[in-house]
């Protein structure tokens, strides 16, 4: 085993000597460099560690820097305040791993999450830095996008609320509606899990799976992607698409990954703790809700910036969503159901009404709030029909409303719109295809 150790000047060398050599005693580690933190008080020039010492301006470019000339399996820190404090710590777990080692110190471990390399066909994953960010309605929007162009997908969709076993929807073939929800409902599903309103809203076919739990670093403590992963594999689709849960990652090695941040989050969620983690591995950031009153330009800009000081490279693209009906509402006085705040419900109910004809009567963001949701829809008065997010209650709650009171359910899709994201994220599906051929 390969060890990099992580020494600042404020300790004495020769009590940081004997912790590095009781670490290759009980690691069985090879020590190959030191990274050299900062701090002076201890140390006198010359200090030799027995190891080859890189340093730097800044301790983290101190850690990228001795991981880019030292191939390590782990990162062993012995560093400390004043030198290196909780948000550099953070920071440099970001960088190990992704450089695949794991990260060891005196009272914490982390490791890379395992990937496997499951998917025989050129894949791409949809991931997120949290919940309520719109990570499936991306999932949703780039499986219609690349069915569109010809690419065949399928989605392999992972969730809190997923089936068992591996359950395939082929969404193409069949009308994912109200009926087939209330059905899925009856057999005690999940039925507004997100792999129903992928399959119902994107008509490919979805692969439903389930997760429990989710790492610092995104891996989930229990999953069955890997058998739907395998069962993809078998499908009559030429592309597959990975969607996350949350801030959990599906555990799967892809050939591109789109990472989906909100921002109205707190920035640190994004550019600090482990979302620089998450930043390292994708190749385009889609940043939603960048709209007033979810986020002002000057917090989007300032966004922007600090993601581009982790990776100046990665493609970032501000988005905002907006309704689109899967059905003809036109004419139709309708009650709209989301979970959006409230200080988006009049901009949305506006969209709605403007581009597809329909007069938005009442409105409700309290999908994922049954309590509210259902004082809201006892307030529905006037209504003909009933528009909905497939989220939270919508099957059992409005759904069964609708029914009950035989009026039409239409369920509801969020489009990403953003400048050049058509493009950006067509150029990372034939970038899949282009890795995957052999």
């Amino acid at each position: 085993m390969r060890a990099l150790f992580l020494i600042d000047g404020e300790h004495y060398p020769p009590v940081v000597i004997d912790a590095m050599q009781s670490v290759r005693q009980s690691l069985q580690a090879e020590g190959v460099a030191a990274a050299f933190l900062g701090g002076t008080e201890k140390i006198k020039d010359g200090t030799d560690y027995g190891v080859p010492l890189v340093e730097d301006t800044d301790p983290v470019s101190a850690v990228q820097k001795a991981l880019a000339e030292y191939e390590v399996d782990v990162v062993v820190d012995l560093s400390d305040e004043p030198v290196i404090g909780y948000r550099e710590r953070m920071r440099i777990a970001s960088l190990v791993l992704y450089a695949g080692a794991r990260y060891l110190g005196s009272d914490f471990e982390l490791k890379p999450p395992e990937l496997r390399p499951v998917s025989t066909k050129p894949s791409l994953a949809v991931i997120g830095t949290g919940k309520r960010v719109g990570k499936t309605a991306i999932s949703g929007y780039l499986a219609r996008l690349l069915a569109r162009e010809g690419f065949d997908p399928g989605v392999v969709s992972m969730g809190r609320g997923g089936p068992e076993h591996p359950e395939v929807i082929e969404g193409h073939r069949m009308e994912v509606g109200s009926e087939y929800l209330l059905e899925a409902l009856g057999r005690g599903a999940h039925a507004a899990s997100d792999y129903y309103e992928t399959a119902a809203l994107s008509r490919v076919t979805t692969v439903g799976c389930r997760r429990c739990g989710g790492g610092l670093a995104g891996e989930p403590f229990v999953s069955n992607v890997l058998e739907g992963a395998e069962i993809a594999n078998g499908l009559d689709t030429r592309v597959t698409l990975f969607d996350g849960s949350g801030a959990a990652m599906p555990p799967v090695r892809v050939e591109r990954r789109v990472l989906v941040a909100g921002a109205n989050q707190d920035p640190e969620y994004i550019v600090g703790f482990l979302g620089t983690y998450r930043l390292l591995l994708s190749d385009v950031l889609l940043l939603t809700m960048s709209e007033e009153p979810m986020a002002s330009p000057e917090k989007v800009g300032g966004l922007i910036r600090a993601v581009h000081k982790i990776r100046p490279d990665l493609v970032v693209i501000p988005t905002v969503f907006r309704p689109r009906p899967v059905g003809k509402v036109e004419g139709m006085r309708v009650g709209y159901v989301s979970t959006a705040p409230p200080a988006v419900l009049d901009t949305l109910s506006g969209h709605l009404e403007e581009h597809y004809g329909c007069e938005v009567v009442a409105s409700s963001g309290n999908l994922s709030d049954r309590k509210r949701l259902a004082e809201d829809l006892r307030g529905m008065s006037g209504v003909e029909a009933y528009l909905t997010e497939i989220k939270a209650a919508a099957v059992d709650v409005v759904t069964r409303r609708g029914s009950a009171e035989e009026k039409p359910v239409f369920y509801c899709d969020n489009d990403p719109v953003g400048e050049n994201l058509d493009q950006a994220l067509l150029r990372l599906a034939q970038q899949a295809v282009a890795n995957k051929m052999p």
